[in-house]
């Protein structure tokens, strides 16, 4: 039951698996953030999975954006200063769940492994495991630590373990709209964050699956998990993996409502879970709806800062 409970939203998970057309805006760069001028794009898409919909224009103000995808050394460096313990090491707070049952809280993260059969049946359960040991320093549940992962992303974050690190470097999570228009990287409503072909002259653009998901993965990107900060080409707004490697949180709740509210925000960017079978969510529109209150092997973050006032 505890399994199930914890799991609700991998059915989810299963599936986990626009920018400024008069010209790109003013980017202020150094080695850690990308500062936007912001303004109008085409956000969303009317040619994928329903929840895209419908393509509209959003304008937003100016924000300054995480170069790279917030990586273990750095969450390891929060972690060293203010001695955070992480949802995935402590469990859930029972204020947050009122009602769901004891074996709830367990700690614990769900973590992806590939299933030895597949059958007319298969379902996210078929790959998704709940590992109580699961968490930002073991990260597969069975002992593999972080070491010389440092320069990945760190993933098993819950929502509010991406917004403690967040405050605590006196910044944000972005909001769904700041994260696509950074994501565009001033390339118009294109399918893809650098244009319109998935891979370019067999250019494989960034960490996503290459075959059939989920038992087949050739890896011929170079990697069959997270890939360092960097490993793929930057954007138009020279912004790292803001498609695949690691799914992203934002601070927008499904529904839109601001502020947000409910048990759910908004993931975007897909992972290197996402495949072309299955999950073809590496694209900007992209959204997924997912639990606060589960991290995943494949769920990281990044952070972003706006103007005074």
């Amino acid at each position: 039951m505890q399994i199930v409970a914890r799991v609700i939203c991998l059915s989810c998970l299963a599936i986990l698996l626009a920018s400024c057309d008069a010209g790109k805006p003013l980017v202020t760069e150094n080695n850690s953030e990308r500062c936007l001028d912001g303004g109008e794009f085409t956000m969303g898409s009317n040619d994928h999975y329903p929840e895209e919909r419908e393509e509209r224009r959003v304008t937003v103000g100016p924000f300054c954006i995480d170069t790279f995808e917030v990586s273990n050394k750095a969450f390891a460096e929060f972690v060293e200063a203010t001695a955070y313990v992480t949802l995935a090491e402590r469990g859930p707070s029972r204020a947050e769940y009122p009602n769901a049952p004891e074996e709830f809280f367990q700690a614990g993260s769900a973590v992806f492994e590939a299933p030895e059969q597949i059958g007319d049946r298969m379902t996210s359960m078929s790959w998704w495991q709940f590992r109580p040991d699961a968490n930002w320093r073991n990260i597969d549940g069975e002992g593999r630590s972080i070491e010389g992962l440092e320069d990945h992303p760190v993933v098993h974050i819950a929502f509010e373990d991406a917004l403690a690190y967040s405050n605590w470097r006196g910044r944000d999570l972005p909001t769904e709209s700041e994260w696509e228009f950074a994501a565009r990287g001033g390339e118009g409503p294109s399918e893809y964050a650098w244009g319109n072909e998935r891979d370019p002259e067999g250019t494989e653009m960034a960490n996503t699956w290459q075959g059939q998901f989920p038992r087949e993965n050739m890896g011929t990107d170079g990697h069959l998990g997270t890939a360092p900060a960097g490993s793929f080409p930057a954007n138009g707004y020279k912004l790292y993996d803001m498609i695949g490697n690691a799914w992203e949180w934002t601070k927008s709740a499904p529904d839109g409502r601001d502020p947000p509210s409910g048990l759910q925000r908004i993931i975007k960017g897909g992972s290197f879970l996402c495949a072309p079978n299955y999950c073809a969510r590496y694209r900007p529109a992209a959204r997924q709806a997912q639990d606060t209150g589960l991290g995943t092997s494949h769920i990281g973050f990044r952070t972003v800062r706006r103007p005074a006032g």
